[in-house]
């Protein structure tokens, strides 16, 4: 089994502030600060530091090859990563003091991809393989529909949620990552329970994980659902969570251990991650998301 990740690289301009700025309001930075970012970008680091083998595909322009280099030293292979005319897709990531963030994305390189590069990437994968996508590339639905055809297992985190994910055929998703945001979005419920119950009625053949912040997260399938409590941790900067939740857990579904395990794994990581600032250099290590939880 082999993992692809075929998603973002961004450049993150951080500007560390107050509050987060209100509309008509401007204020002065205390500061900022570059990181390598994307969830594209973040949720391959994650993977990867959670010690699985995965490959990263996507589109940079001449200005991201530090990108490159952030991923291989984490260990993530991109090989299959290719440089275009655009400008490196970027992010201004506004975080107040009490770690809360505001995100504006330009999409960039990002948004380029082409049927013919698709093709040439999925030439190297097939029958019970991974796809893990988001919604921060282009021709998402053609990925899908490609992806299923060479029988590959679809995994989905729709962020972030607009129009484009309307042209995709969501029935063909084998497992959701959804914050309750996009929980919302998709299903039109605020409820927690109730945001599972639609996505059960509409998607029965899927897996669904649900993070609720500071509430813990949910899984929910056809064998019905199980929760698990958010660990506290002081909050710096909430950038990277999610995708340090999705790489942990999928390590852990990987392994062949059960959705309880891999709701722990996933919250565990994603306390440490909130600790520290940044996106992709906040993500934990297996061992020490180990050393601080010794239960694992």
């Amino acid at each position: 089994m082999k993992v692809l990740n075929f998603g973002s690289l961004n450049i993150d301009y951080t500007y560390r502030l107050r509050n987060i700025v209100k509309p008509g309001e401007t204020m002065t930075s205390a500061k900022l600060e570059i990181f390598p970012g994307g969830k594209g970008l973040n949720q391959s680091i994650a993977l990867a530091r959670a010690g699985v083998q995965v490959y990263h595909a996507g589109l940079i322009g001449s200005d991201g090859s530090f990108l490159l280099e952030t991923c291989k030293e984490s260990g993530v292979d991109v090989s299959l990563v290719r440089e275009c005319k655009e400008r490196t897709g970027n992010a201004i990531i506004q975080v107040s003091e009490e770690g809360q963030n505001s995100i504006i994305l330009f999409p960039g390189a990002n948004r380029q991809v082409t049927e013919e590069y698709i093709n040439m990437v999925l030439e190297n994968f097939g029958k019970r393989d991974i796809l893990l996508l988001q919604n921060e590339i282009n021709r998402v639905d053609m990925l899908i529909d490609k992806a299923k055809e060479k029988r590959m297992k679809v995994v989905l985190n729709p962020s972030p949620y607009d129009e484009n994910m309307e042209n995709c055929d969501l029935g063909k998703v084998d497992l959701f990552f959804l914050n309750e945001i996009e929980g919302e979005q998709i299903t039109g419920k605020t409820d927690f329970q109730e945001i599972l119950a639609v996505m059960r009625e509409k998607y029965p053949q899927a897996g669904v994980v649900l993070t609720v912040g500071a509430q813990g997260a949910y899984y929910s399938d056809a064998d019905g659902y199980t929760r698990q409590e958010a660990y506290q941790a002081e909050i710096v900067d909430t950038t990277a969570a999610g995708d340090t939740f999705v790489g942990f857990f999928l390590k852990a579904i990987i392994e062949g251990q059960n959705k309880k395990t891999a709701l722990l794994w996933g919250t565990m990581a994603a306390s440490l991650a909130i600790s520290k600032k940044g996106a992709a250099v906040s993500i934990p290590s297996e061992e020490e998301v180990k050393q601080v939880f010794h239960c694992l």
